[in-house]
């Protein structure tokens, strides 16, 4: 449990510190990494306020939970203290997305047009939480142009925004809302 003040004042200079102690700039790709998937996670953290089915819900916490272990992976650095010992995102992770995509997939009609946002609110947001994944994920190539970022939180983000666009299907599907299709002009 944290204790004490809120604000450190150590990032008054636009800096801010990763596990192990290096400081970076608060404009560093790995900062605004970490800090779009703090944004996602926010998301979800909104969705999950919305959903009244027990075992989505039950789903969409544990992503919360993976989310937060995807941030703190990306805010130590592979190369950094030995004494730090934290949880990052491995192939167990990345196979759950997948199997969940396939336990929804399975579910719903077989997708035979593209679609548009919308049907339910959930839905919705779903797919806002698809895009703002999407960008993490662009964000994380660029980084790892520069920085080994380990085998899996590239995969991780990569499935993640299929698990998120079937999950922004499922939640119409079982509201028993048809996806929006797109008819174009």
């Amino acid at each position: 449990m944290m204790s004490g003040k809120i604000y450190t004042k150590t990032g008054d200079d636009g800096t801010t510190g990763l596990f192990g102690g290096k400081r970076v700039e608060k404009y560093s790709m790995r900062v605004e990494s970490y800090g779009t998937i703090d944004e996602l996670n926010s998301y979800i953290g909104l969705i999950l306020t919305k959903i009244d089915n027990e075992e989505f819900k039950k789903t969409l916490s544990k992503l919360n939970n993976l989310l937060l272990i995807a941030g703190s992976d990306l805010a130590t650095p592979l190369v950094q203290n030995e004494k730090i010992n934290i949880e990052r995102i491995n192939a167990g992770d990345i196979e759950w997305l997948e199997e969940k995509i396939d336990e929804y997939t399975i579910q719903m009609p077989q997708l035979k047009f593209f679609i548009l946002s919308g049907g339910t609110e959930l839905s919705a947001l779903l797919h806002i939480a698809r895009t703002v994944c999407r960008r993490a994920e662009r964000h994380l190539v660029e980084l790892a142009t520069n920085e080994d970022l380990g085998d899996f939180v590239l995969m991780f983000f990569n499935r993640l925004s299929d698990f998120l666009f079937t999950a922004a299907r499922y939640a119409n599907f079982i509201a028993g809302v048809e996806d929006v299709k797109w008819i174009g002009r």
